[in-house]
């Protein structure tokens, strides 16, 4: 697995720099009492440049506490934007929402960013090489994250039973355990990682995008992250707070904002790191932060939700409906037969992002409820 010890780039917005004005914007918004459409846009858009901020902090102070805790702490702080707003959505009661967005960040991962990021790199590049054994590790774990979801599921009848009390503590017992063995699943497939030496295509890839940072940089990085982690915090809260309205004024489905809109709005800063590896031909990098960033939803942050939502009166169970398992089902199929043959072309992944607009529309058309 790479996503623990995956770099990126030194603190930067890229192009990501002007959407920081949804900040004061959504701020003042919600002062002035705009529309919650208007509210929900702007703190969307403020948050994708802060979790950018917050993903190169993470690398910067990961490199200088050395791999081992800075392996956790990417695997803690990778998709901290989407774990903000989740808990958030968590402590409002929207359970369904959350759920949706846990499914949509791993497709969109496994389907749209990886789609992506193969499309353009093979439209630049012809067809492109990568570390077979590093991608095919990760699809299999991706394999058996779906494995773990499903079981659950799939037996969340016969644990419930009558819908008794003792059936309702059966059944969230059973989702704690399944979520904390996830949690110890994905803790060694870093410390595997970390120990695992890497191939010298991974090496010369990530010697190449690799900064060493002096104590400025350190500290700045640490400066930023905390600033940056509290205005997701905030922005979060204005888009959770704004989210009900927004479904119904757009005739949108809770399960449609939360597969499709909450994850690209938690995810694109990453996403376009992904796809610019891609494009400077480094697939390696690229394979490690779309695949790696599904581990992490999947094996880290969602059983994570399950303890955080004890806290609340409405818990989080590892139970999906059958339109989740199918689509999960789909992605990791087809993420798994493009990495197997460790080489890549444009064609696939246009198939990969055909699988992802089918599914979109497919969720879109589908009723709420």
């Amino acid at each position: 697995m790479q996503s623990a010890t995956t770099t990126r780039r030194p603190i930067s917005l890229l192009s990501l720099n002007w959407l920081l004005i949804g900040v004061p914007l959504a701020l003042l918004g919600k002062a002035l009492v705009w529309s919650d459409v208007a509210i929900f846009a702007f703190a969307g858009l403020a948050i994708i440049p802060l979790a950018s901020v917050i993903g190169d902090a993470t690398e910067i102070v990961a490199e200088r506490i050395g791999p081992q805790l800075g392996g956790l702490l990417n695997a803690t702080l990778g998709n901290a934007a989407e774990l903000i707003i989740t808990v958030l959505a968590l402590q409002a009661g929207y359970v369904e929402l959350v759920r949706a967005s846990i499914i949509g960040s791993i497709l969109g991962n496994l389907l749209l960013v990886t789609g992506m990021s193969i499309l353009v790199g093979g439209l630049r590049h012809g067809n492109q090489t990568f570390d077979r054994r590093a991608a095919s590790g990760n699809a299999t774990l991706v394999i058996l994250a779906f494995l773990a979801l499903v079981i659950p599921s799939v037996f969340d009848l016969g644990v419930v039973g009558t819908g008794t009390a003792d059936g309702s503590n059966r059944e969230l017992l059973f989702s704690v355990g399944i979520a904390a063995i996830m949690i110890v699943l994905y803790l060694i497939s870093v410390l595997f990682s970390l120990k695992n030496p890497i191939t010298e295509l991974q090496t010369k890839e990530i010697d190449e995008e690799k900064t060493i940072p002096d104590s400025h940089d350190l500290r700045t990085a640490i400066l930023l992250l905390i600033g940056s982690t509290i205005a997701i915090a905030v922005m979060s809260e204005l888009l959770v707070g704004s989210v009900e309205t927004v479904i119904h004024q757009l005739n949108l489905s809770e399960f449609f904002v939360g597969i499709i809109v909450i994850p690209l709005i938690g995810n694109v800063a990453e996403h376009v790191v992904a796809v610019r590896f891609a494009g400077e031909n480094r697939m390696n990098l690229s394979l490690g932060i779309s695949l790696g960033s599904s581990l992490q939803i999947a094996l880290f942050v969602m059983p994570v939700l399950v303890f955080i939502s004890l806290l609340f009166p409405v818990h989080l169970l590892l139970v999906f409906n059958r339109y989740d398992l199918l689509a999960l089902a789909t992605a990791a199929v087809a993420t798994l037969l493009v990495s197997q043959d460790g080489e890549s072309n444009w064609l696939e992944g246009a198939e990969l992002l055909a699988v992802y607009v089918i599914l979109g529309l497919a969720f879109y058309v589908l009723p709420s409820g």
